[in-house]
């Protein structure tokens, strides 16, 4: 175990990385990727479920195809720095919808945000709202994506294997 955690094998990261890209495959192919019989690999999956490796399973939508949307990256500073005041902010901006990341950041602002909204008008209305709400905002600056070149949705976990596959060098 770690941090309390089931320690991971190789074929556990072996459906972890075929879930993140194809999370409606059957347990049977699920199982033949991996190189399991299908009883195994539902057993494996269910315990990789119950110790929250898999937090959920949803679609990738296209959100472009239902209208305009508007993705903008907010940095965020706080005028105080003690422990209440970043649970409040933290508090208040996990509540707006329209925040898809929240990140405390360390270097020159507190909070890097991922709004994504139906353009710039509603974009400035959520930012006037949390001004109002005085939740400890000093400052912000706004990025406004021109173009997503590319945004990977999965995360390369055979970069787990190779890490912990290669032996010492000395």
């Amino acid at each position: 175990m770690v941090n309390g955690l089931p320690k991971l094998d190789r074929i556990d990261l072996r459906i972890l990385a075929q879930l993140q890209r194809r999370g409606r495959i059957t347990n049977v192919e699920l199982a033949e990727a991996v190189g399991l019989s299908a009883s195994p690999c539902l057993m494996r999956v269910k315990r990789l479920e119950k110790a929250g490796y898999i937090a959920g399973y949803g679609a990738q939508i296209q959100l472009h195809k239902l209208g305009d949307v508007l993705t903008v990256f907010t940095e965020v500073t706080l005028a105080d720095h003690r422990s209440h005041d970043f649970q409040r902010f933290e508090a208040r901006i996990r509540a707006v919808e329209e925040v898809l990341e929240c990140h405390l950041v360390s270097g020159g602002y507190d909070y890097l945000l991922k709004f994504m909204t139906r353009g710039i008008q509603q974009y400035q209305e959520i930012i006037e709202l949390l001004l109002a709400q005085n939740i400890g905002i000093e400052k912000y600056f706004s990025y406004v994506v021109i173009k997503t070149v590319f945004a990977h949705q999965n995360f390369p976990l055979e970069r787990f294997l190779t890490s912990q596959e290669q032996p010492a060098r000395g």
